[in-house]
């Protein structure tokens, strides 16, 4: 069975930024031989409507077969609410609430991501996880592309 994981805008965005793109354009080779389940939102495609033609498209390297689209449920939405009412992320940061929890509740057992300042962040994600397990919901794996790197010696 192959591994679930949700990816957030941001790994599609890395696919073209100089910073990342190794790592990202790694990730989306192993995606390509079909190695992983690819969980995508509403709220991907919403953070993606006023992006590049070339950002867009990454999306669409990603095996049909192998793509699940999964929508906002009120169980979604009351997670992420949590994550920002116990003050876990601001406001501002909503879409980062929605797209843990929709990790979360979908159960894909990882979350990829590049933003280290709300999402792939250690005491972060400790306190996702507190939440998570108070509500009956197993941790969330969350990682950087960088770790999806495989050792070719």
């Amino acid at each position: 069975m192959k591994q679930r994981i949700y990816i957030d805008t941001s790994v599609i965005g890395g696919y073209h930024d100089a910073i990342f793109e190794m790592a990202t354009r790694q990730l989306f080779e192993r995606i390509a031989n079909k190695e992983y389940d690819i969980y995508f939102s509403e709220i991907n495609d919403a953070e993606l409507v006023n992006a590049p033609p070339q950002v867009k498209a990454v999306k669409d390297m990603i095996p049909a077969d192998c793509l699940h689209f999964i929508e906002t449920t009120e169980e979604v939405k009351a997670l992420a609410l949590l994550y920002i009412s116990e003050k876990i992320l601001g406001k501002a940061s909503r879409n980062d609430a929605y797209h843990i929890a929709l990790a979360t509740v979908y159960r894909t057992g990882c979350l990829v991501s590049w933003n280290f300042k709300h999402i792939v962040n250690f005491d972060k994600i400790k306190m996702f996880n507190a939440i998570n397990l108070r509500l009956g919901y197993p941790l969330i794996e969350i990682h950087s592309p960088l770790e999806f790197l495989k050792d070719e010696s």
